[in-house]
């Protein structure tokens, strides 16, 4: 028994050992294993096209992926080579590769094949000098390998979002921010089914947001705001139930809020703000209870508050419906959200009274009710002015007042009016006091002069004081 422990002991540790001797051999293989010429080539090449000719690269960095890396290149080592899988070319960090205003696409860069993230940051920075477009061939070349494809804040890029993005089978992330694009967005995009993040805010963008991007369900981020997209929401979207982040805010999109929307289980960040959606509020957001920040202001929706059941949405914390037409009374429900920070609901037709139970909500540190009809008088304790300042707003509520002890203080709302019947009271009560003091002083008056005329009796100084003070009051 003893001799078979000790042999499995033995193989153990043979295999250990021949495990140790494998790693060894692959990092030594690893640390002395060259580049392909033509890829080493191809790489100079590539950055000398968006850095300037006079860039040397073998000269600066004959060993790449070794002791001489570049800044913003990557490699990976398989099949007895290094091999280019990152390229980042742009004002990043400080020693990052920077773009000469002669940028420019060499077909070069397609040679890479197994490049995975492909990136452009603040590269393409003149629209004057010479306009540049995104290259329309080639891309199949990196349909197996590309993951990641980044244009980010370059004004001098211009051009459309290629079909060919769509052949690109293994594409996770597709980053056009802040560039000049221009054109509709390609039904083609929705064969990208691997995709998790797709971003194209800040472009020129216009037409309808494709039905197919519904087919996109491994997306968490989808962001097309500051564009001039147009037409309805798809209905297709509330097929994508992964996604966290849905951001269509400033573009020209209408129609109503398709119900399907309640399809987004996961969504934490709803903004469709800025645009043209009407035809109410559909229902169904009640029932979107993963949402953290709802975003709906600037658009005609007009609609009745209370058709919402607010107080389901129990993760709520940034709530805008400010400037949307709506009407009613502040349904008790909206104070009834126990995460809410932010609430505005300025700029619309709501009316009735505010409610005090704001003050009790635990969270809220920010509370816009500017500009609607509201009346009666504002209760709020001032300890909850002195929590909010500047974040309460309620100016515009012609009929809505506040009182007079919150009008001595600091804490003010600007903007609304002290009420009218403590005013009166105010007034009455230094008219009273007015009155007070003139008699005071008057009887004061009246004693000294009994005082001083000694040849008065006492029934007659009597009679002749009572005779001036009803004169007094008679005069007041």
């Amino acid at each position: 028994m003893n001799n078979f422990f000790i042999k499995i002991q033995i193989m153990f540790l043979q295999f250990v050992l021949v495990g140790v001797y494998i790693m060894y051999k692959v990092e030594a293989d690893a640390s002395i294993a060259p580049m392909e010429k033509y890829e080493k080539e191809a790489l100079y090449s590539a950055i000398q096209g968006f850095v300037g000719k006079e860039w040397n690269g073998s000269y600066l960095y004959p060993d790449p992926c070794g002791w001489t890396t570049i800044e913003g290149v990557s490699c990976d080592f398989s099949n007895g080579f290094w091999h280019i899988t990152e390229l980042s070319i742009g004002e990043v960090y400080d020693n990052s590769l920077s773009c000469s205003s002669a940028a420019e696409f060499r077909e070069d860069l397609f040679k890479l094949k197994h490049l995975k993230r492909l990136s452009f940051s603040n590269c393409f920075l003149s629209s004057h000098h010479k306009p540049i477009t995104i290259p329309t061939s080639n891309w199949n070349s990196l349909a197996n390998s590309l993951e990641s494809l980044e244009f980010r804040s370059n004004p001098g890029l211009t051009g459309t979002i290629l079909t060919s993005f769509g052949n690109l089978k293994n594409l996770q992330s597709l980053v056009l921010q802040e560039n000049r694009l221009k054109g509709e967005i390609p039904e083609a995009l929705g064969s990208s089914i691997k995709l998790v993040r797709l971003v194209l805010s800040g472009n020129s963008f216009v037409g309808p947001i494709p039905p197919s991007l519904g087919k996109l369900t491994n997306l968490l981020i989808f962001d097309a705001s500051r564009n001039f997209l147009s037409g309805t929401l798809p209905v297709t979207f509330g097929d994508l139930a992964s996604l966290i982040k849905l951001d269509l805010s400033n573009n020209l999109l209408d129609g109503k809020l398709p119900r399907e929307i309640g399809g987004l289980k996961s969504i934490t960040l709803l903004d469709l703000s800025h645009n043209k959606f009407s035809g109410g509020l559909p229902e169904i957001i009640q029932e979107m209870v993963s949402l953290q920040e709802l975003v709906l202001s600037n658009n005609p929706i007009v609609d009745y508050v209370t058709r919402i059941q607010w107080q389901k949405l129990k993760n709520l914390e940034i709530l805008d419906l400010s400037n949307m037409g709506l009407k009613g009374n502040i349904p008790n429900s909206m104070t009834e959200m126990k995460k809410l920070r932010f609430l505005s609901l300025s700029s619309n037709s709501l009316s009735g009274n505010i409610p005090l139970k704001f003050e009790r909500m635990p969270t809220i540190h920010a509370l816009y009710l500017d500009g609607n009809d509201f009346t009666g008088k504002l209760e709020f304790s001032m300890r909850f002015y002195e929590k909010l300042r500047s974040r309460f707003r309620a100016s515009g509520n012609v009929n809505l007042c506040s009182s007079l002890e919150l009008m001595s203080t600091r804490h003010v709302p600007e903007g609304v009016k002290q009420c009218e019947q403590d005013s009166i009271m105010h007034s009455e009560d230094s008219d009273t006091s007015l009155k007070n003091e003139f008699l005071n002083q008057n009887l004061h008056l009246i004693a000294s002069f009994g005082h001083s005329v000694h040849v008065v009796s006492g029934f007659t100084f009597c009679f002749v004081a009572r005779m001036i003070l009803m004169a007094l009051l008679w005069i007041i």
